[in-house]
């Protein structure tokens, strides 16, 4: 049977806006910080009053450049900045200093899990607006101005994107990578990354891009997951109607899972692009370019490809080890300490991700340090602990910070018993408990040699050796 979209193919391209990582705004002194009293960091520069004129912050272009560099584009040694003229209220000159037709950066790409590649059209500087509010006074809507002027920069993707579940995997491996490379905090609670998606339908197999829409408000990786594959299903519904695809801005409304028109789609001409007068061409030497480019970290697809080299990881617990660079520091902290990183990406990708996920925390403010987790891990490691004492002392760890895991584990009693003496009680209990079951295993049937070795552990409160257990069953077993 067909699926309903099978006949149409869904194309994707992504605009990301990324907040720099810098104390001052981008053409003016004004501070940065988020959250402050609206209207309180403002100058005549970013309010555009009149005389006022704007100085290009050294920092906000290097870490542009570094940007840029981290997604393989080529740095132009020549780049311009333009007015992009349009009316909002928020934006107090008139216009937005931007760059238009010779951008800072082009070339480049991300590579996905999917095995595709997503190109990099442009990455160009630009400064942010302001911001509307418009739920604090009722009838009116109200102007900060504390955002106007902080330093962007504008990474567009091709529309190589042919999938929802592709164009959040691409974010995810951005993020990453601005993460590493600290030149955004990335944040789209804060708005330090905004995404726009633009999105057409065309006829599988044929290459000419349909018209596209333009969805914006989308405020978390799964929402814009949502949002696309939810305009997919409305192109291909009104191209099967015999209808067109308008050009138009969309809002996302994530309550009522669809999208809203908000406006026509402006084009290029519409904003009258022109070289800003007050700024010069912005020249930058092959030495400092080289220069940031030798100060990039390592990346997340090295560092992705580097794991599973030195520990044997697989390529999936690999990637979700690296999304963040401060969860890939903690792994290799542990696995290092252990000399197993199979066990610690084990108990990371499960009970510390669980942890973190369930408590809506980074690792950054995980309780229980990596040298520590690998010091609980070699408890298990030399039979000291087993699994399940080693996870209810794990939870104790997480309520005492800075404690032992060994000194844990002994204060309750959690230290797996291997005397053969105490371990035969116990087995012995279970047997006379359950002889049916002994005298079935005995006539062969090896799968419940399971069970009565869970009912052991059971009884010894999870502190008995599971392989001498094993081992004491099958000599009752023999015998019986």
């Amino acid at each position: 049977m067909t699926a309903p979209h099978d006949a149409w193919e869904l194309v994707v391209g992504l605009e990301v806006h990324v907040q720099l990582k810098t104390d001052t705004k981008i053409f003016c002194g004004c501070p940065t910080s988020f959250g402050d009293a609206p209207n309180r960091n403002t100058c005549p520069v970013c309010l555009g009053l009149p005389g006022a004129l704007p100085v290009l912050n050294a920092h906000a272009v290097a870490l542009a450049v570094r940007t840029s560099l981290a997604l393989g584009c080529t740095v132009h040694p020549a780049s311009v900045f333009a007015r992009k003229n349009y009316f909002y209220p928020d934006l107090p000159k008139g216009y937005q200093i931007s760059q238009f037709d010779r951008p800072l950066a082009t070339g480049g790409g991300i590579d996905l899990a999917s095995g595709g590649r997503v190109g990099i059209t442009r990455v160009h500087m630009e400064e942010d607006a302001g911001k509307s509010i418009h739920d604090r006074f009722p009838g009116f809507s109200a102007i900060d101005l504390n955002r106007a002027g902080t330093p962007l920069v504008e990474i567009v993707s091709e529309p190589d994107l042919r999938s929802a579940a592709d164009a959040r995997d691409y974010l995810l491996r951005l993020k990453a990578i601005l993460e590493y490379t600290e030149v955004s905090d990335a944040n789209m609670e804060e708005g330090s990354l905004r995404v726009d998606a633009n999105v057409s339908v065309r006829s599988r197999g044929t290459t000419a891009l349909g018209t596209k829409a333009e969805i914006k408000n989308m405020n978390s990786f799964s929402n814009v997951e949502r949002a696309i594959g939810v305009e997919f299903a409305r192109q291909v519904a009104l191209v099967e109607a015999g209808e067109r695809v308008v050009s138009q801005t969309l809002l996302w409304d994530a309550n009522r899972n669809q999208v809203r028109p908000q406006r026509s789609k402006e084009e290029a001409q519409d904003y009258r692009y022109f070289p800003d007068p007050d700024l010069p061409v912005l020249r930058l030497e092959e030495p400092w370019i080289g220069k940031q480019r030798d100060a990039l970290p390592e990346l997340p697809a090295a560092r992705r490809a580097r794991l599973q080299q030195a520990f044997g990881v697989s390529d999936y617990d690999a990637g979700v080890l690296t999304a963040s660079r401060a969860l890939a520091d903690y792994f290799e902290a542990a696995a290092g300490q252990l000399g197993d990183g199979k066990a610690v990406a084990t108990w990371v990708m499960g009970e510390v991700l669980a942890h973190l996920n369930s408590e809506k925390q980074d690792i950054g403010a995980f309780a229980i340090p990596a040298l520590e987790l690998a010091g609980l891990l070699a408890l298990v490691k030399e039979g000291t602990l087993s699994r399940t004492a080693a996870k209810r002392t794990f939870d104790i760890l997480l309520q005492e910070p800075g404690a032992s895991a060994r000194a844990v584990a002994e204060r309750e009693g959690l230290i797996q018993v291997s005397d053969d003496g105490a371990l035969a009680r116990w087995v012995d209990e279970v047997c006379a408990a359950h002889p049916e079951e002994l005298q079935r295993l005995a006539a062969g049937e090896k799968k419940l040699l399971g069970p009565l070795v869970g009912a052991v552990m059971k009884a010894s409160g999870g502190r008995a050796d599971p392989k001498r257990v094993n081992q004491l069953l099958a000599e009752r077993a023999a015998t019986a």
